[in-house]
């Protein structure tokens, strides 16, 4: 009861002062960034200033309708890239439903097989399909619109997880960073710590915000205005812990969970960024 208390005070006060958080953008921006609520699992939607369409992954395999229907609001035909950050149900699940839908030009993922049903689902759908497979290497710059920086941060190394190995990005345009976490964990955040400059306006936060990720030293480095957390209501896992939700308080970031704002959308046009969410967060007070 303390965290939900803790968490939904944290909202209460950023519904109060912004329905949507409006920090510094001056134009109608051009890359939008939606992290559509799968419930517990990701999906990320980039549309980049250059009209690309970037789908990192697709949530659970019940979530595949919900992930598409998404799409064909946003007049999406083509995904010119859809990126599996590693192949847990959470995350490639509903990458079959879209991958049945539409047309996809190119996936990007971490190479490592899974022996699962929905990883055979995944694996036999782009087989049907004929979709290109590029594996992604560390440090690694996506090529898709010259108007952003895309850059692989972190992926399969032999001795990991699926999780340990998920593909993190940091996506750039302009001023404005998106630090995309995966499901990454601790020990990855101390390397990347070391590695890069992690500083950026937005982080999704790994792990949907579980005990193994996200530690205060890592998010001193990141500095993130906004943190998006993406995990279901009442899920059997705890997320997120309290002890992500202190250390996010602790460095003064305001804290958006699908679960309670539903599909959230960060528009920017490189110099300032705006938040819209689709669902009014004070309807979420039972959640766990």
């Amino acid at each position: 009861m303390q965290r939900i208390a803790k968490l939904t005070l944290i909202i209460l006060v950023i519904t109060a002062v912004h329905p949507s958080l409006y920090i510094g953008a001056q134009q109608h921006p051009d890359l939008k960034v939606h992290f559509i609520d799968v419930g517990q699992g990701d999906s990320i939607f980039v549309q980049t200033p250059g009209g690309k369409n970037i789908l990192i992954d697709g949530g659970r395999p019940k979530a595949g309708k919900k992930v598409v229907q998404f799409l064909r609001k946003k007049n999406v035909q083509k995904l010119d890239l859809m990126i599996a950050t590693h192949p847990d149900i959470d995350h490639i699940g509903g990458l079959v439903q879209v991958m049945q839908s539409m047309e996809v030009n190119k996936i990007l993922e971490t190479g490592i097989m899974h022996s699962t049903k929905t990883y055979a689902r995944y694996v036999s759908q782009i087989i049907r399909q004929h979709i290109p497979i590029d594996i992604a290497d560390r440090n690694e710059e996506i090529d898709i619109d010259p108007t952003i920086n895309m850059k692989i941060l972190n992926t399969h190394n032999d001795s990991k997880t699926n999780n340990e190995s998920s593909i993190a990005l940091k996506l750039t345009y302009g001023k404005i960073d998106f630090l995309l976490m995966s499901d990454v964990e601790k020990e990855q955040e101390k390397r990347l710590r070391k590695r890069y400059d992690l500083n950026s306006e937005i982080l999704k936060v790994a792990h949907h915000g579980s005990h193994t990720s996200t530690s205060l030293k890592f998010l001193k480095e990141v500095k993130p205005n906004v943190a998006i957390l993406t995990y279901g209501k009442g899920n059997k896992f705890g997320h997120p812990v309290d002890r992500v939700i202190d250390n996010l308080q602790k460095v003064n970031t305001a804290i958006y969970p699908t679960a309670s704002f539903g599909n959230i959308t960060v528009q920017t046009d490189g110099q300032g960024f705006l938040i819209l969410n689709e669902k009014n967060p004070t309807s979420w007070l039972e959640a766990g």
